[in-house]
């Protein structure tokens, strides 16, 4: 793997582990383990809905590639040192 995963935790999620820290202490069937558990639920929520919209690093690396790919061959097509379709390089996206 080219990148490693530097992932700082937000205050969120150090609230979320603290969260399950503190269910793995209680027996299931407890009220408090029931009134954590929708809370953990919520604090879910918010971290899912606070992710829409953000692209991953590695999104962007594929296409930065793509792209440079595609400029560098229409140069050589350019040039006329390779005459061929350039589209048939791009690497197919997955649907």
């Amino acid at each position: 793997m080219l990148f490693t995963n530097l992932h700082k935790q937000t205050k969120l999620e150090m609230e979320i582990d603290c969260v399950l820290e503190i269910m793995s202490t209680l027996p299931p069937d407890s009220k408090e383990y029931t009134t954590i558990t929708d809370n953990l639920e919520k604090l879910y929520k918010v971290k899912n809905e606070s992710k829409k919209g953000v692209v991953s690093r590695d999104t962007i690396v594929v296409v930065v590639g793509n792209l440079l790919g595609i400029v560098l061959i229409l140069g050589y097509e350019r040039a006329n040192i390779i005459t061929t379709k350039a589209i048939q390089f791009v690497l197919r996206g997955r649907v």
